[in-house]
């Protein structure tokens, strides 16, 4: 299951957001809603991920600033921003700056806004994936190469020592 957070300062349009995703996605997406920026990114600290939608444009915090906060806290997930007003500039420093996957203008249509969160959604798969195949490439290549190894022939590369410094051979013994 994916979870989802969203964060605008107006319940009236969370509820909206909420119930588009659950028209389109149903129990295979847990959103979670935040009316308060700050609030949102202590939420940040102790769960995880895979999206977040924020409004541009909230009294405590704005949308970008809430957003790189989010980043320094959750790099890896997605994020998109939702919002009435569309400048370029903006548009700019989200995509640029913060790295903001996707900008969507309100009003939405729950398909256009289902499309893009199942490409959010995606998106993170992917970054998962990269993630995680980067996570075998770590250390030297000889350790790389210790561990293909071990994986082809548990226990080929252990090696028993004799009291003298010899290398024993399995199951021989000092």
């Amino acid at each position: 299951m994916n979870r989802v957070l969203i964060v605008d300062d107006e319940p009236a349009v969370l509820g909206a957001l909420r119930r588009g995703l659950r028209l389109h996605f149903g129990a295979r997406l847990q959103v979670d809603l935040q009316v308060d920026a700050l609030q949102a990114l202590a939420q940040a600290r102790t769960q995880p991920y895979d999206l977040v939608i924020s409004d541009l444009r909230m009294p405590a915090m704005d949308g970008l600033d809430f957003l790189a906060g989010f980043a320094r806290l959750q790099p890896d997930c997605v994020r998109m921003v939702l919002t009435g007003s569309a400048g370029f500039d903006t548009a700019q420093r989200a995509i640029n700056a913060i790295g903001v996957f996707r900008y969507l203008t309100k009003p939405w249509s729950d398909e256009a806004l289902a499309r893009q969160v199942q490409a959010a959604l995606d998106q993170a798969r992917h970054q998962r994936q990269v993630a995680a195949s980067l996570q075998g490439q770590v250390g030297t290549p000889q350790e790389r190469e210790r561990r293909r190894l071990e994986s082809l022939e548990p226990g080929i590369t252990h090696v028993e020592w004799g009291p003298q410094g010899e290398v024993l051979m399995p199951g021989a013994g000092p």
